[in-house]
């Protein structure tokens, strides 16, 4: 399988999009979307926040603070859940044109200060993706991480720690071509998005990261329902493995395509 030719960096003009979903997190959101534009103040770029369709003031408070910085761009869409929050994101970052795209949650779980563990690795991959080496979740979240871990070795033969982990950096050039081969409506296209990384011949690092227990707001995907969601995911990887070396073409063939047009 060929792999895709790395994309030359110019660390003189680097912009990023930081994408972050939102949901129902009034009791932390200023202060989550304050302390990450301070990366903005270093590298230009904007911050889009999507909330999914929050019943709290978690909307207001994100337009109030929207209306005094030119950094923020918030979207609001009904509520469809994480996973179509992270791809609305995406595309919104594709569009504007940043040429790195960084996803992070809103759940004040992750530290803004371990973005630059990531950046400062970007001249050498791709896709660059945070591991949380010792997470504060509860167990049976734990459980399922290591599940899909061996999962994606079965089915994919790729290793990947910590392949849902919503602290990732992307090249946006790579990022537009991987969504042309994400399966549509995917409930977790963080996995898949690893999986097309790896398979790509991605170096993902894994750098290691702080994370810390939440401390406000509520976990929406409890338990039994979680179990549901994981079979739902089985379910979705496995349609994708047939499809995998298929999309991977495209995405090299889309990527050999886009190389051209800037050399010509």
């Amino acid at each position: 399988m060929s792999k895709l030719v790395p994309f030359s960096v110019k660390t003189s003009s680097d912009s990023i999009s930081i994408v972050m979903p939102a949901y129902n997190e009034e009791a932390c959101i200023e202060r989550v979307v304050t302390s990450w534009l301070e990366i903005l103040k270093i590298i230009p770029g904007t911050l889009i926040v999507v909330d999914d369709g929050s019943r709290d003031r978690t909307g207001a408070i994100l337009d109030q603070l929207a209306a005094t910085i030119p950094q923020l761009k918030v979207i609001h869409q009904p509520n469809a859940g994480h996973g179509a929050a992270v791809v609305r994101g995406y595309r919104e970052a594709i569009q504007l044109n940043a040429n790195y795209v960084f996803q992070t949650d809103s759940d004040d779980q992750f530290r803004p200060e371990d973005f630059w563990n990531l950046w400062n690795n970007r001249m050498h991959s791709l896709f660059l993706l945070g591991y949380r080496k010792e997470r504060h979740d509860a167990l049976h979240r734990l459980v399922i991480t290591r599940f899909v871990r061996v999962l994606l070795l079965v089915l994919f033969g790729v290793w990947v720690k910590d392949s849902n982990i919503p602290f990732r950096l992307i090249r946006r050039d790579f990022l537009a071509s991987a969504m042309e081969v994400l399966p549509a409506h995917a409930f977790a296209p963080n996995i898949f998005l690893s999986v097309i990384a790896a398979k790509n011949g991605c170096d993902l690092f894994s750098i290691p990261i702080g994370h810390v227990e939440r401390k406000t707001g509520t976990v929406s995907i409890v338990r039994w329902k979680l179990v549901k969601i994981c079979f739902r995911c089985v379910s979705e990887l496995w349609a994708f493995r047939n499809h995998l070396v298929i999309s991977i073409g495209r995405m090299n063939e889309h990527s050999a395509a886009e190389r051209l047009k800037k050399v010509g």
